[in-house]
């Protein structure tokens, strides 16, 4: 049988994470070796691995990287691959070099900065593998381009390259030794293609992986929500960082009940943002409207049982929570950025909305106050061919 190695960075509940478990869960193991490696060795997602794949990590912790002790064990992670195999003494240059020009620009982002670094400290294998898959950009890219050996390596890119903070420089060049860069959407292909020009004839666009059913199945598992909230319910579904901006959520749900909505907000996700957000909701006294509910194991209930789901975020690539809430038939509000676009049309299916509180609030109340049109696109929604199948198209690369 042909082997293939995934490469990926954690193992956290996250879209990527999930989009990795449908791809693996959708290769025939009768035909195919799948082998893992998780650059970081942790992540509570290693528990729904199915039992057929090859975990290459001598040892895992599987354990949530947001909660507050996956981020204690994590660091423990950093430091130990950052002197395995003398890893930060051979990118000592590059990280100097890389670091302050980060200091220049005003914003040290020490995730992209370390990647290098963790990838090199990692574990090496002699096995050749028929293709090998970095599956995130970062560390599992420098990994399976730098101590992976296979007739064929693919690299995903899933987030908006240069919004995202990466650069030529940074990464060394290294998609350049790629047979194939597979992107999560058109935009994403677009924004990627514009900075690795001659890659153009290279690249192509592979959709995430949807279980349509396992998510209709799980929705239905409990109701999820535990108060006895009678108004509105607005759901986010996301981490807590940078990325998705929670304080315009936060700023918007005050201007709703300043203007007498009857609504209770919930976030599941956690992420480096949440003192900071809790911080603003006691400032804004929105404790029990605001409610950040952490990570749960089964966010399809809640998102079933609320009335409207909002999706605010400054970029993405192709959000898979956007793609749940439409095969649960969800109105959905997101915001007009790369990657959005192409998964929502405005008035039809979702809400498009600017980057602004008021924007948001305004967007919210008229699907508060218009329960046709909530029904309408909801519907619409539920209608969108969610469910692909792209997995041929990574194994026609070695068949």
């Amino acid at each position: 049988m042909k082997k293939i190695l995934f490469a990926i960075n954690t193992l956290g509940r996250a879209g990527a994470e999930v989009a990795l478990l449908e791809l693996i869960r959708s290769i025939d193991e009768k035909e195919y070796e799948i082998y893992l490696y998780v650059v970081m060795g942790q992540g509570e997602v290693i528990r729904e691995i199915p039992d057929y794949v090859k975990v290459l990590n001598s040892s895992f912790d599987a354990i949530s990287v947001l909660s507050a002790q996956g981020k204690k064990q994590m660091k423990k992670n950093v430091r130990k691959l950052m002197f395995r195999n003398g890893s930060i003494f051979k990118n000592f240059i590059y990280v100097l070099d890389n670091g302050l020009r980060m200091i220049f620009k005003g914003k040290i982002a020490k995730d992209k900065l370390l990647w290098k670094v963790l990838s090199d400290g990692g574990e090496f294998f002699d096995e050749e593998f028929d293709l090998a898959v970095a599956y995130l950009e970062g560390g599992s890219t420098y990994y399976v381009r730098d101590h992976v050996k296979a007739k064929k390596k693919v690299a995903f890119v899933h987030v908006d390259y240069s919004m995202a903070g990466y650069n030529r420089r940074l990464d060394k060049n290294v998609y350049l030794d790629y047979d194939k860069i597979f992107t999560v959407s058109s935009e994403v292909a677009d924004s990627f293609t514009k900075v690795y020009e001659e890659l153009q004839s290279r690249t192509e666009v592979f959709n995430n992986i949807i279980n349509k059913q396992y998510i209709l199945d799980k929705s239905k598992e409990n109701y999820g929500f535990t108060d006895d909230f009678d108004g509105v319910r607005l759901l986010t579904v996301g981490r807590l960082t940078a990325q998705k901006a929670l304080q315009v959520s936060v700023e918007a749900c005050n201007l709703l009940k300043k203007r007498g909505a009857n609504i209770r907000w919930y976030v599941l996700g956690e992420g480096d943002q949440r003192k900071k957000l809790e911080k603003l909701i006691r400032k804004k006294k929105l404790e029990k409207d605001f409610i950040l509910c952490g990570a749960v194991e089964n966010p399809y209930t809640y998102m079933l049982n609320c009335d409207i789901i909002v999706h605010e975020s400054r970029y993405e690539g192709k959000s898979i929570a956007i793609q749940e809430a439409q095969i649960l038939g969800k109105p959905i509000i997101v915001s007009d950025c790369n990657g959005n676009r192409e998964q929502v049309i405005h008035d039809i299916d979702g809400i498009m909305c600017g980057f602004d509180s008021l924007e948001l609030c305004k967007s919210i109340e008229r699907l508060i106050v218009d329960n046709e049109l909530r029904d309408r696109i909801g519907e619409k929604a539920r209608e969108k061919n969610t469910q692909t199948d792209e997995t041929c198209k990574m194994l026609e690369l070695i068949e």
